[in-house]
């Protein structure tokens, strides 16, 4: 078993209980066969726990010992939630409860509150921050948005730790949070928020655990039904329970034993939520008859990334610290992390996309790299270079690929043609499953090459390309298998949130990328008030920021680079220094005072450097003069909001133009030029090669195959056919 290896999306069943167990190594096989009392499984990254609590509930399933309907297993995201009944499913366990504690809780409340309580659960509400935004005028306290967010985070953070309003100044000066108004007032917006959903008769999410465990506390006959009904608990990511979630998962268990816990002190990064590993600390202390199991061995990462996040951690302080475990690879040799300074953030930029092309020219899938940043804030000039470099990606974090438009039609389409079966003339010429899900889909917008352009067209067509590679795996795993066996399974996966892959490059936020890994991983903008995070002032925080790093570099399977730009804008002074968490850890570095144990990585530093941009100064909008620092804006040289003098004829055949390329080339229209360069070329008008290269997304590659058209067009001259062009 090595994280080399991809698991097929549809393994087979194990044909009995003993079955099951095989592949899995000792500490895994304790973890599986340690089916009663408590038991507490510390797993570092990338050793399996989800692999093993799976492989723990379907073997005590299909050994007799556990009874599906009994089982509750419960974890933090829906994803998280759906992966487990997928996992369970494909064990031959798929009568199993796995959900998150939101929606176990929801579940019971909505069953139980007829009879506790009376009349239907109020509706939750939909835009909590609406609400919030509704009693701090209330209130007479003006927030902007980002203040909105963070004192509605303050009642999430208040509701979970059991804090109510008139306790919340007392309970802010106790913690090591910071308010980011007064606390008089945070209190005062509190009461108000709580007061107006009383009044309107709705609910937010906390207030669903604080119901259930009000009803559990007072009606001990619903809590005895409940326990009665679920005698086996598994939580997984342990360390991120909140202390209400704790004592929701206390009155479901009561006084029994059988409880099984995951966790790793070391990825606690969501303390600000109300998070706390003090609970699977302190399970042993609660339990003295527990079953430990530690899961050291490292089946994700090479060896080389192993080194760097055991030293990344061997500098850390604090209890978390005190119980980090050491990991070992399981896997052959890999490349180096590799560490690269850049001058400023658009040639950081750059040079991420350029490298990630060249990971895919080596035959890398786009959909196993990632580009993980701090804040979301970040995205925006990576999206733009990857768009400049040609390569796809798709932002984490968006709408749920079972709930897009084109998914639910492409599932109608596909069960009336299940239905239909050999009625329906669009099969005709299908010989197999996949030839028939290609037949359905093509009536949908499916082709077999992706279209030129980006946006909704590409988004679309790449949702049914991901049906249909799921239809050749799920072919190829099951002989004989049926479009009506497929819809099953694509029902099936829609319930538990299995969405099939998508190929591009993943960009999301290191908060985000949790759970998840690639084999390829780009770790940007690692630099002081990024990593650590500038308001990240007590040493708790701080570490759990060198926490959140870690989690980020246990996403690498293979490749991992590591980077940090001198300055934001071109130009700009060069004023900021790297992360101090990757001190002791690059070559020529030194261990920062206060921190110790530094472990050395190999790797050593490139300093990264853009063709164009090395000598470019401070990139100024061409109207008001102010300095531009946004992506989009400096493209266009100009503010978003100053006039555009943008020449709409030429801009119209630029586009056209554009078009023709990417058919003819094969490519996605974006890969050609974005919006924003054409707009940018159609402000600008250039009469020449050197004037050209002076915008912004019009690399001297680019200048080299479409420079000469782009100007011609913008002399207003006619080009030649392009027709069967390279």
């Amino acid at each position: 078993m090595t994280a080399a290896t991809h698991a097929s999306p549809f393994p087979q069943v194990p044909d009995s209980a003993d079955a099951v167990l095989d592949g899995l190594d000792p500490e895994q096989r304790e973890v599986a066969t340690a089916l009663h009392g408590p038991v507490c499984v510390l797993a570092g990254a990338g050793t399996g726990k989800t692999r093993a609590i799976t492989h723990r509930i379907a073997y005590g399933v299909r050994a007799g010992i556990l009874q599906p309907s009994t089982v509750l297993a419960v974890t933090f995201t829906n994803r998280a939630a759906g992966e487990m009944r997928g996992r369970l499913r494909q064990l031959g366990a798929g009568g199993v409860q796995a959900r998150t504690f939101h929606s176990a809780a929801l579940r019971q409340l909505q069953f139980f509150w007829p009879k506790a309580v009376g009349g239907e659960v109020p509706r939750l509400v939909e835009r909590k921050v609406q609400l919030v935004a509704e009693a701090a005028a209330r209130c007479g306290v003006r927030l902007d948005r980002n203040e909105l967010r963070d004192v509605t985070g303050e009642i999430e953070w208040s509701k979970v730790t059991q804090t109510v309003p008139a306790d919340y100044p007392a309970a802010i000066a106790k913690s090591v949070r910071e308010a980011p108004r007064s606390p008089a007032e945070i209190s005062q917006i509190y009461a108000m928020y709580e007061q107006l959903k009383r009044d309107r008769g709705v609910i937010d999410f906390e207030d669903v655990l604080l119901l259930t465990v009000g009803i559990l506390q007072d009606r001990h006959d619903i809590a005895d039904r409940i326990r009665s009904q679920y005698q086996h608990f598994v939580v997984d990511e342990y360390q991120d329970v909140s202390p209400l979630q704790q004592r929701l998962l206390e009155l479901w268990v009561g006084d029994r034993e059988d409880l099984c816990v995951v966790g790793d002190a070391s990825q606690t990064i969501y303390s600000f939520t109300g998070a706390t590993p003090d609970h699977l600390l302190n399970f042993r202390v609660r339990h003295p008859q527990a079953t430990v199991v530690k899961l050291v061995r490292d089946y994700r990462s090479t060896p080389q990334v192993v080194h760097l996040a055991n030293g990344l951690l061997a500098q850390a302080r604090g209890r978390a610290a005190e119980h980090r475990l050491e990991l070992i690879s399981q896997r052959g040799p890999g490349p180096d992390p590799v560490y690269t300074e850049y001058g400023d953030e658009p040639t950081e930029a750059e040079g991420t996309a350029r490298r990630i092309r060249d990971l895919i020219a080596s035959g890398v899938p786009a959909s196993e790299i990632a580009v993980l940043y701090r804040i979301n804030a970040q995205s925006e000039v990576y999206e733009q270079a990857l768009a400049d470099a040609g390569v796809p990606y798709q932002l984490r974090g968006a709408e749920r690929f079972f709930e897009r438009p084109e998914v639910r039609e492409a599932g109608v389409a596909l069960r009336g043609a299940a239905r239909a079966g050999g009625n329906d003339p669009l099969l005709d010429d299908a010989a197999d499953l996949p030839s028939q899900v290609r037949a359905v889909l093509g009536t949908k917008g499916w082709r077999p090459e992706a279209p030129a352009g980006s946006g909704a067209v590409r988004d679309r067509w790449e949702s049914l390309a991901a049906l249909v590679r799921l239809a050749e795996d799920f072919a190829g795993a099951r002989e004989g298998a049926t479009l009506s066996d497929l819809v099953a399974e694509l029902d099936e996966r829609a319930a538990a949130q299995h969405a099939p892959t998508i190929e591009g490059v993943t960009l999301a936020s290191l908060h985000s990328a949790k759970g998840l890994e690639w084999d390829a991983v780009f770790l940007v903008g690692l630099t002081e008030g990024m990593m650590p995070i500038t308001y990240a002032k007590t040493d708790e925080q701080v570490e759990e920021e060198r926490r959140l790093l870690y989690v980020g570099v246990t996403r690498a399977r293979l490749h991992l680079t590591l980077s940090w730009a001198l300055s934001r804008s071109p130009g700009g002074r060069a004023s900021r220094r790297p992360s101090r968490f990757l001190s002791g850890l690059r070559t020529g570095s030194a261990v920062t005072a206060g921190q110790r144990g530094a472990a050395g990585g190999a790797g050593g530093i490139e300093r990264g450097v853009a063709a164009r941009r090395k000598h470019r100064g401070p990139v100024r909008c061409r109207v008001c003069g102010k300095t531009l620092t946004d992506g989009g804006e400096m493209k266009l040289m100009r503010c978003e909001d100053c006039p555009s003098d943008m020449d709409e004829a030429l801009y119209e055949r630029l586009h056209e133009w554009r078009a023709v390329q990417a058919k003819v080339t094969g490519q996605p229209a974006f890969c050609v030029f974005t919006d924003k360069t054409l707009m940018a070329i159609a402000e600008a008008v250039p009469s020449t090669e050197s004037e050209l290269t002076g915008i912004a997304g019009v690399p001297a590659r680019k200048i080299a195959r479409f420079g000469a058209d782009v100007l011609t067009i913008c002399a207003g001259q006619e080009l030649a056919d392009v027709e069967g062009e390279d």
